[in-house]
């Protein structure tokens, strides 16, 4: 994947088919809501970053119960908003869930259209199903699209590479192409259910924009005391990824992201496995990446209604 530096040294990259050119670091909507960090702050955060070239911009209709989404949406006034590549995503795996979320992250955002809508958390098998069923969440997102509430589609997840290559699979299934594809990449997940090893050559194969996230497990990963902030960063910039999200709650995590792509450069592989090395014993069993081997960061899990009614012909089909 090319990249070009700016007169801020900020990296571009381009996110996949779409030709989006968009930086290779982004700003991770979840800590832009948390209680120790205030609105003012946020706000800052926001437009500092885009002021540092960061153009990247994720959230969620989850995060926060909506103050993520409503304090990115104040940060972008004032001319930032033509300035990033907005992101948001939903959990509803109905079209009627999903239409709700989607309009609601909409006004909490205060725009007309997001530039990239995903469907969050696909953790569980049945989730590609249920989205990809009759009047399930994607037909929800291809309406959204066609009606110019947002462009691209994508999706997320956290627990299985398995379940991010069955969600490409039924996709396939229904002629359709993932715009881009969100999931974790790090330095421990190199050794246990790797998404680097089992679904990015695939989303690389079939030029679907990658993105990063979970590159330090919220500060869980430096816990092992293997490996520094900048460490982690430098060897999910290593990868072939559109935009590495890093979670940001303050100026000074903020200066550390720039600084790990102001310092980046391409690690040969005597660099890329020493890197390795550190973090096999650690990263062996998944100890560090609790997203993969407990439901601790899955939210859908604590709130299941968010996810939509099942369906009332599976109800019938039951009843007969």
């Amino acid at each position: 994947m090319a990249a070009s530096k700016s007169t801020r040294d900020m990296i571009y990259r381009t996110l996949g088919g779409t030709g989006e050119k968009v930086s290779a670091i982004g700003v991770g909507g979840w800590h832009l809501g948390l209680p120790k960090v205030d609105e003012q702050l946020s706000l800052r955060i926001v437009r500092t970053a885009v002021d540092c070239g960061i153009n990247f911009m994720d959230n969620s209709w989850d995060y926060n119960d909506g103050a993520s989404e409503k304090r990115m949406g104040k940060a972008l006034k004032d001319g930032y908003r033509d300035k990033v590549l907005l992101m948001t995503k939903i959990d509803g795996r109905t079209k009627k869930e999903a239409t709700k979320q989607l309009d609601e992250s909409l006004r909490r955002l205060q725009v007309e259209t997001i530039d990239l809508v995903q469907h969050h958390e696909i953790i569980r098998f049945e989730d590609p199903d249920r989205i990809f069923a009759e009047e399930g969440a994607n037909e929800a997102l291809l309406e959204a699209r066609q009606a110019g509430k947002l462009r691209y589609i994508g999706f997320t997840g956290h627990k299985d590479p398995r379940i991010h290559l069955y969600m490409l699979e039924v996709a396939e299934q229904h002629g359709f192409q993932f715009d881009a594809v969100q999931m974790p990449l790090n330095l421990m997940d190199a050794h246990f259910r790797s998404f680097a090893k089992l679904v990015l050559p695939e989303l690389v194969q079939h030029n679907i924009g990658v993105l990063g996230m979970k590159s330090m497990a919220n500060g869980i990963l430096l816990k092992s005391q293997k490996v520094t902030a900048i460490e982690c960063l430098h060897y999910a910039l290593n990868l072939p990824t559109s935009v590495v999200i890093t979670g940001i709650d303050s100026l000074a995590i903020l200066d550390q992201a720039c600084e790990a792509v102001r310092t980046f450069r391409p690690l040969d592989e005597k660099a890329l496995q020493a890197l390795l090395a550190k973090t096999a014993t650690a990263g062996s069993r998944g100890q560090f990446e609790p997203f993969k081997t407990s439901s601790i960061f899955d939210s859908t899990a604590t709130n299941p209604a968010w996810l939509g009614k099942e369906p009332d012909r599976l109800q019938e089909l039951l009843a007969q």
